[in-house]
């Protein structure tokens, strides 16, 4: 102890002795220099206290206690299909949530090696980096000068906007700002260690981060670069995006490969040096690997089921709306009806259909508009015209005024632009008028499947493209259905007691219209050949004729109120053209309605939302469809057994479908082709699914010039067609081949027109006027 002591004495001796010797200026320099770290250790507590409470509205406001005990982290919506998967989302800023659970153990420790090794070490603050900051700011060595923010401090960054205009103050300017807005980060890094464990820290920070490319927080980033989970990353992906946090833009992968190489290079060095990644060869061999991305950009353009989200999106901002939830921030899971791989196949089935038939068509009018009036000649000054209807015309009508020659100089002018074409997108010098003349002559489809049991819809398919063309053809758009309709028709009639059976002679019957009389031809343009068939012969083969005959003898108005019941719901014109599908629907009504035949007569409302669940999972509301009792089942079977005619019956315009479809199972269908051919439709049945395809120009006036290239079975019904194989090649979906379901009750009539025939009348022919209920 003495020699201790004795040590001490002398050392503290040495000190005065240097003291008492150094010049007066250097005294005053040590009294100074003590005086301002009194002052910094005195008075750096009364700083920090006075931004915490914002002492005379000088720091700016900071976040309250409750706001950082439950921050808010702004959510995207996620639309999930029936087989969970995602389909897209809504948002403002594309982000969506993990759990820890979710991300890779490769993820977690390239952020924790590359940006803070000490997190599980420090409350918040990390002071020995702090000291390397200063240190190499000092002596300006670069190497250690480094960041010294904390994963925390960088999530309090991220979740209050410490550096945005939300929390400034009339102090926060010039270099103030920068350290009035590190100090507020400090205080909330501290509170945030004592309201959540380093593992939710952790979730947190990457769940907030920006990533570039408008993908904000890991899933999405995950997603958008990788085409991948969190929890799938591996460790030189994971560097990747980990390396991204310290300037997203600067770095990303896409925009800056080089950039993004060199620092995730540097990423995967921290984790060698850390021992992280265990051996030089394999430091060696992951710094040889090219950043392999599967980059594709989340918007509502990009994914499955682009029509259906965009359509759907009204609906849905009715509901928030209705019940106080933001879609574009509140994280809402919307679960759909839609089955991901069923809207894969339609998607598929309508590329590999339309692909041809726009071959097809181009060849058809090579060298000609194809824009025609009803006398099959072009339509003068069309593209002038419609020019007028753009947005591109009104805006610079706005700019230069009406009938300004500059306008028409630029509408004229070529500029560099993106086109699409069925082998991908092309660049090219086009002005708005040859925008407008190239894409006008464009074929478009529409395609929607159902569950005809349950009313879900599986597959929605609005258009070819969406990215450049908007317009929904499922339940925007409404066209003629042309023959498609024809089997409201009938229905009525089978309502009403007549039989399948009954045989009806092939002649255009006349009706009183005003202003003379009218007599529908058939789609080979005669009046009738005189034949004799029976009404699903003549359904089968879509005789205007015999079906005329039909609606004169059942009434234009009982098969309005029979197409309302079963599901129609756009305005109908009891008129006799009626027979002929003449007035316009959408084929989200029409497969609906002809589901009420597959479903036994009860008609269900087609449904798309199943549940809402809320961003913790909790179930705000469920969805279910709704029904009524149409027709009843007796009627609706026969209505069956007409559609299958189609198929089985000879000349039937559903004979020529594969044969691997009509192989051990039923099928029932129906074409539809308007008078000029601008519209074609096949609306296909199967003991399970509800399908119809729509094909057309952009408007009626753009369409074949021949009828029967142009007709439902041509250019509709292999979209149907290639749609069904796919379905049934799939032997994870639930639809297989087989009958349809049967009534409960005994038929009330045989479906053998043998036992139905009648005597010959004196004329030698069958007679016309038969008992509808064969009494």
């Amino acid at each position: 102890m003495n020699t201790s002591n004795s040590l001490k004495e002398t050392t503290l001796q040495k000190v005065n002795r240097i003291l008492l010797t150094q010049s007066p200026w250097f005294k005053k320099a040590t009294k100074g220099i003590w005086i301002l770290f009194l002052c910094i250790i005195l008075g750096f507590p009364l700083y920090v206290l006075s931004v915490s409470i914002n002492l005379f509205g000088l720091f700016g406001d900071m976040p309250s206690l409750k706001a950082i005990e439950n921050p808010k982290n702004d959510l995207s919506s996620e639309l999930i299909s029936a087989d969970g998967v995602s389909l897209g989302r809504y948002f403002r800023f594309n982000r969506s949530q993990v759990s820890y659970e979710q991300l890779s153990p490769d993820l977690v420790n390239t952020l924790l090696l590359s940006e803070d090794h000490r997190f599980y070490d420090h409350s918040g603050l990390d002071f020995r980096a702090y000291m390397r900051v200063i240190f190499g700011v000092l002596t300006f060595n670069s190497s250690s000068k480094g960041g010294g923010s904390t994963i925390t401090q960088q999530l309090a960054k991220n979740l209050f906007s410490t550096r945005g205009e939300e929390l400034d103050g009339p102090l926060m300017v010039g270099p103030l700002r920068i350290l009035i807005s590190k100090t507020k980060e400090w205080i909330i890094s501290v509170k945030l260690e004592k309201n959540f464990t380093k593992q939710e820290i952790i979730t947190m920070y990457l769940n907030t981060s920006d990533f570039s490319s408008n993908a904000y927080g890991i899933k999405v980033a995950a997603e958008t670069y990788f085409n991948k989970q969190p929890s799938e990353l591996n460790v030189q992906e994971a560097a990747v995006l980990v390396g991204m946090l310290q300037a997203p833009s600067f770095y990303n992968p896409k925009r800056n490969p080089k950039n993004a190489l060199s620092k995730r290079n540097e990423v995967l060095f921290k984790l060698y040096n850390h021992g992280y990644i265990r051996s030089r060869e394999t430091y060696d061999s992951l710094l040889k690997l090219p950043i392999h991305l599967e980059y594709a950009v989340q918007n509502q353009n990009e994914g499955l089921a682009t029509y259906f989200r965009t359509v759907i999106l009204n609906d849905l901002m009715a509901w928030c709306k209705e019940h106080g939830y933001d879609l574009w921030e509140s994280g809402l899971k919307i679960h759909t009806t839609i089955d991901s791989r069923m809207q894969r196949y339609a998607e598929e089935a309508m590329a590999e259909s339309m692909k041809p038939q726009q071959k097809t068509f181009d060849t058809h009018w090579k060298g000609k508009n194809p824009w025609i009036d009803e006398d099959w000649n072009e339509i003068k000054g069309f593209l002038d015209s419609r020019i007028k209807q753009t947005e591109t015309y009104r805006n610079l009508v706005a700019r230069y005024g009406a009938g300004s020659d500059s306008v028409k100089i630029m509408l004229k002018l070529k500029k560099p632009m993106t086109i699409f074409t069925w082998n991908g997108e092309r660049d090219t010098l086009f002005s708005s008028m040859d925008s407008l003349n190239y894409y006008k002559r464009f074929l478009h489809a529409g395609f929607m499947s159902m569950d005809a049991r349950t009313g879900a819809i599986k597959a929605w398919v609005g258009g070819i493209n969406h990215k450049y063309f908007k317009y929904d053809h499922v339940r925007q758009g409404t066209r003629q259905p042309g023959s498609s309709f024809k089997p409201f028709v009938y229905g009525t009639a089978l309502e009403a007691g007549y039989n399948p059976c009954l045989k009806l002679q092939d002649v255009s019957p006349t009706f009183k219209v005003p202003g003379g009389t009218w007599s529908p031809p058939n789609a080979e343009g005669d009046r009738g050949t005189g034949e004799w068939l029976t009404m699903r012969q003549a359904m089968a083969k879509s005789k205007n004729s015999i079906t005329a005959q039909v609606l004169q003898r059942v009434g234009p108005e009982n098969v309005v109120n029979f197409a309302r019941r079963v599901g129609i719901t756009s305005p109908l014109d009891a008129v006799p053209s009626l027979c002929l599908g003449v007035s316009d629907v959408s084929l989200y009504e029409i497969v609906g309605a002809y589901s009420t035949f597959v479903n036994s007569g009860i008609h269900t409302q087609p449904f798309y939302i199943t549940q809402i669940e809320d961003k913790n999972g909790n179930v705000i509301e469920n969805f279910v469809p709704k029904t009524r009792q149409a027709i009843s089942e007796q009627t609706a079977y026969k209505m069956i057994y007409m559609l299958m005619g189609g198929v089985q019956e000879e000349g039937g315009t559903s004979r020529g479908l594969n044969f691997n479809l009509k192989t051990e199972n039923e099928i029932g269908g129906k074409t539809g082709t308007t008078n000029n051919a601008s519209d074609g439709w096949y609306m296909g049945i199967t003991r399970d699914l509800v399908s119809g395809a729509w094909v057309g120009g952009d408007e009626r006036s753009i369409h074949y010039k021949q009828w029967d290239l142009g007709q439902g079975s041509k250019t509709a019904r292999p979209i149907w067609e290639k749609f069904m194989l796919k379905v049934y090649a799939d032997a994870s979906l639930e639809y297989k081949k087989g009958q349809f379901r049967r009534p409960a009750a005994k038929m009330d009539i045989t479906f053998d027109c043998s036992s139905y025939e009648l005597p010959p009348d004196d004329a030698g022919t069958p007679q016309e006027d038969w008992n509808p209920n064969n009494e």
